[in-house]
């Protein structure tokens, strides 16, 4: 049962003009909006950062950026996000089944993985999500691989992502129609 309830259309005009902008033409805006919605000046605020994550100034590739948001949201258990972003992005950016089973429930040693810059990205997420840091010995790793506004990006994308699936969670927000499941 959710705990915050998604805004429902017929919306506000200012509430409908911040929804029309978050999301492609066309599209009808995702539940996790809905519900930010509620509360617009955060909203507002969000939307810009959103914009940049999701974004062509980001210097991860599409696919890494999917990566790290997908393991991200896997480890903390948002079944939600996860499924917003392989219903959205995971064909686009070649996920296959295997990999898709393994950003939820396997790891950046499993044979799905063969580019060594995607097990880093992984065990990056895993991680920063495990001990809210990374090591010195991964962080090599990463810094042989990513120049710094990569590992800013990658840093920065993690967190992001810890913050929707904490909301999506907590707030109990119901599975997108549609969207893949675990």
């Amino acid at each position: 049962m959710p705990r915050i309830a998604v805004l429902q259309p017929p919306y506000a005009e200012e509430a409908a003009a911040q929804l029309a902008g978050m999301m492609p033409a066309g599209v009808p805006p995702i539940g996790l909006f809905r519900m930010f919605a509620r509360n617009l000046p955060m909203t507002r605020a969000m939307h810009g950062w959103g914009r940049y994550e999701l974004g062509r100034d980001l210097t991860l590739s599409m696919r890494e950026r999917e990566l790290v948001i997908d393991r991200t949201c896997a480890r903390c258990g948002c079944e939600y996000e996860w499924g917003v972003h392989v219903m959205m992005f995971g064909d686009r950016v070649g996920l296959t089944p295997g990999q898709r089973r393994s950003l939820a429930h396997g790891g950046p040693a499993d044979p799905c993985w063969t580019d060594e810059r995607e097990r880093l990205l992984l065990e990056a997420v895993d991680a920063l999500h495990d001990d809210n840091d990374i090591g010195d010995e991964l962080w090599a790793r990463l810094a042989a691989a990513f120049d710094e506004p990569r590992l800013m990006d990658l840093l920065l994308l993690c967190g992001w992502y810890h913050a929707v699936s904490f909301a999506a969670r907590a707030a109990r927000l119901p599975l997108e129609p549609g969207a893949p499941r675990w």
